[in-house]
């Protein structure tokens, strides 16, 4: 065994991941699989879930797979239900479901808004509840680690109820946090910006700036966009033993968007927090 295997402490352990079937949820899964963690995956993408078993059988791992909606407790509960029967115990949650539209505030509804909030808080909280006292029960403590983004540290115009509940996860993790870390479970967040996953995909600028490695350059202080690694890399390191010490934080797998809130590389121009006046005089003329 090696050194990150020692310290890590994942193998044999179980976790429950809620929309691990595609996207960032597959990459965490088949991470924390490699690492000998039994993975138990909700989400309700049935092709996304069939290619995620086949991938699982191909590679050995031992992986329970449901097909259903995360939203729905009766749902969430019935997987926890299987895990316990399964294997008899839970380590991790990690809590990857979520989703938004893009519209101006003003265009939209209540329905609208409703839809935003149990998407992205509402089951964080039902799984929770169903996960520690799991956890309690285990007497092992434990790791919970939810996927927000950098929209909930930062003004997102046309996604204000999407940021605004990305937040709340972030604020319920840091309480719970501390409320739960008597009995040695520990919840973080991992909030990534950037990562073309095919979800995230569909809100790209128009023009396609992000696809564009000047674009890339510009926005993103590392220089390129997020990879889905570099998000599960981040749930592997805080589900292990190696964060052991660690609880009621974020991680920022963003290439340094969120250290930079604001300032751009302009190419020939350098760092600046505004448009140089070159590129403002170009998108007036082009605009005429």
């Amino acid at each position: 065994m090696g050194w990150f295997e020692e310290r890590a402490g994942l193998h044999d352990t179980v976790a429950v991941v809620t929309g691990g079937a595609g996207g960032l949820g597959q990459a965490v899964v088949t991470d924390l699989a490699a690492n000998g963690v039994r993975v138990a995956v909700l989400d309700a993408d049935a092709d996304a879930a069939a290619a995620l078993g086949r991938l699982a059988a191909e590679r050995g791992h031992d992986v329970l797979i449901e097909v259903g909606d995360a939203r729905n407790p009766d749902v969430l509960a019935a997987l926890f239900d299987a895990v316990d029967a399964r294997w008899g115990r839970l380590d991790t949650l990690v809590n990857v479901v979520g989703g938004t539209f893009r519209a101006p505030f003003t265009e939209t509804n209540a329905k609208g808004w409703d839809a935003v909030i149990r998407t992205n808080l509402g089951h964080v909280l039902h799984a929770c509840s169903l996960a520690v006292p799991r956890m309690r029960a285990g007497g092992r403590g434990g790791s919970i680690v939810n996927i927000t983004t950098i929209e909930a540290h930062r003004a997102a115009p046309g996604f204000a109820v999407y940021a605004a509940a990305k937040a709340a996860v972030e604020q319920f993790a840091r309480t719970l946090a501390v409320e739960v870390a008597p009995d040695g479970i520990r919840v973080n967040n991992v909030a990534p910006d950037y990562v073309p996953t095919p979800n995230l995909t569909r809100f790209s600028h128009a023009d396609g700036a992000l696809d564009d490695p000047v674009g890339v350059k510009v926005a993103i202080p590392m220089g390129r966009v997020g990879h889905v690694t570099d998000v599960s890399n981040s749930v592997v390191f805080l589900a292990s033993a190696l964060s052991s010490y660690i609880t009621g934080s974020t991680l920022h797998p963003d290439g340094g968007t969120s250290a930079s809130a604001g300032w751009f590389n302009w190419p020939g121009q350098g760092w600046a927090n505004h448009a140089p006046l070159e590129v403002l005089r170009g998108a007036t003329e082009a605009a005429r």
